[in-house]
């Protein structure tokens, strides 16, 4: 099974930027998307931004503007860029990669990394 790391996570002021990594540990074959998400205490995990393999980028209207997403393809990861962060952006942060074959979709998830965003 393929385990995902994120990294780049940690406490900025805000106003500041993170970038977030993710690394694999083996080959994830047959990607159709991948993305990050995000958890606040006591919420869901939300879509934060997702980029599809021909390219195709969705933002959350929340961070439209000033987050980032493109594709490590030395990795085959997903990064994500985020400027002018916000108090209300501190939530772990989860890497994600879609793979379909078969007909069957395969999750792979990281462990997270934490943001905090001070005001």
């Amino acid at each position: 099974q393929v385990q995902l790391v994120e990294s780049g996570g940690g406490l900025v002021q805000a106003g500041g930027s993170l970038r977030l990594s993710c690394a694999a540990s083996g080959s994830i074959f047959s990607i159709n998307a991948m993305g990050w998400y995000r958890q606040a205490p006591g919420k869901q995990r939300e879509l934060v931004a997702v980029i599809t393999s021909g390219g195709r980028t969705v933002y959350a209207d929340s961070v439209k503007g000033r987050v980032t997403i493109s594709r490590d393809n030395a990795r085959n990861t997903p990064v994500l860029q985020m400027n002018r962060l916000k108090p209300e952006d501190t939530a772990v942060y989860y890497c994600n990669v879609k793979a379909v074959k078969g007909g069957i979709t395969y999750d792979y998830w990281g462990q997270g990394t934490q943001v905090t965003v001070s005001s």
